[in-house]
C-alpha cells in the first residue's frame, strides 16, 4: 500500500504538484533531490539548495525515434506557485516537441512550437493576470542532423565537445541589472522564442541548466573541465548520471542557496 504524504504544517494531504489540500502550503521535501535517467545515456540532477524552502526548478527527458529532447524550467521567484509553472512547462514541452518530431516536423520549428506550447499551458495556470505562476524555458533536441536548442528567459544550453572549445549556444533574456526581460507566464508577452541550430564536428554533451549553475561556472570552457574530471569509463554502464551529478555538486559547494539543474544529452560524431 502507498502511504499518502502528509502536510508537514496541518497534517492535510499532499497534491501531487507538492502542496496541501488543505491548507495550500508548499512541502519543502517535494523534488528536493530529482535524477531522471533516458535511453542512450542522457540524464539530468536537479536539486532544491540550501537556502530555498522549495525546488522551483523542473526537467523533462524523452526520446522519439532518433532525437533524444530535454527542457529545464526554472520558476521565477516572485511569482505564485511558480515551482508548478516550472514542472508544468517543461512536461508540456518535452511532450510537444516529441509530438512534433514524430509527425516530421522541421526541428527548428518543432522546438519553437514546443516553447509556444509550454507558454500557453503556463498561462493557463494563472487566476489572475495579478496572480500569475511563471518560469524560465530552456530546451534542446540532440539527433542524426545535429542539435538545437530553445530558450525563453535565462535559463541556458552549452555546447560542450569531447575535443575542442565549447560555447554557449543561448543568449539570456535580461535587460539592465540582469532583470528577465521574458519569461512564460499570463503576465508576460505572447512567447517569441528564440531557436539556433549548430551541426558539431565532434561528440560531446549538450548541457542544459538553471542559474543556480551557471552563474557558478558561467565560461563553457569551466563546465567542460568539470565534466572531463568525472567522466566514468565507457563500461560504467551509468551514462551521463556521474556527470550531471558532479555538475550539480560543484554549485552546491561553490554556492548551494539557488536551486539547481543540469541536464546533459550525449551527442555522437556527426556523420560527414
Amino acid at each position: 500500500m502507498t502511504q499518502i504524504p502528509e502536510c508537514g504544517l496541518c497534517g492535510g494531504t499532499v497534491a501531487p504538484d507538492g502542496h496541501c489540500w488543505d491548507c495550500g502550503a508548499a512541502q519543502p521535501a517535494f523534488r528536493s533531490h530529482v535524477e531522471i535517467t533516458a535511453d542512450g545515456g542522457a540524464a539530468g540532477v536537479s536539486d532544491r539548495g540550501t537556502q530555498r524552502g522549495i525546488n522551483a526548478d523542473a526537467m523533462a527527458l524523452v526520446i522519439a525515434g532518433g532525437w533524444t529532447i530535454g527542457v529545464v524550467c526554472d520558476g521565477v521567484s516572485l511569482s505564485p506557485r511558480s515551482e508548478r509553472a516550472a514542472q508544468v512547462a517543461a512536461e508540456v514541452g518535452v511532450a510537444s516537441a516529441a509530438a512534433q518530431l514524430r509527425a516530421g516536423v522541421l526541428p527548428e520549428t518543432a522546438m519553437s512550437r514546443a516553447a509556444v506550447a509550454a507558454a500557453h499551458a503556463v498561462a493557463a495556470l494563472a487566476s489572475s493576470p495579478d496572480a500569475a505562476p511563471a518560469c524560465t524555458f530552456v530546451a534542446g533536441i540532440a539527433g542524426p542532423e545535429g542539435v538545437w536548442s530553445a530558450w525563453i528567459g535565462d535559463s541556458r544550453a552549452y555546447w560542450l565537445p569531447d575535443e575542442g572549445p565549447g560555447m554557449a549556444l543561448t543568449e539570456d533574456d535580461t535587460g539592465e541589472h540582469e532583470a528577465l526581460a521574458a519569461w512564460l507566464g499570463a503576465d508576460a508577452d505572447e512567447p517569441a522564442p528564440q531557436v539556433r541550430s549548430y551541426r558539431p564536428a565532434t561528440a560531446g554533451r549538450l548541457l542544459l541548466c538553471t542559474d543556480g549553475l551557471w552563474r557558478c561556472m558561467p565560461e563553457a570552457e569551466r563546465l567542460r573541465a568539470q565534466l572531463s574530471r568525472h567522466r566514468p569509463s565507457p563500461s560504467a554502464g551509468s551514462g551521463l548520471l556521474p556527470e550531471a551529478r558532479a555538475l550539480v555538486t560543484y554549485a552546491l559547494d561553490a554556492d548551494g542557496q539557488d536551486n539547481v539543474t543540469a541536464v546533459l544529452i550525449p551527442v555522437t560524431k556527426m556523420p560527414v
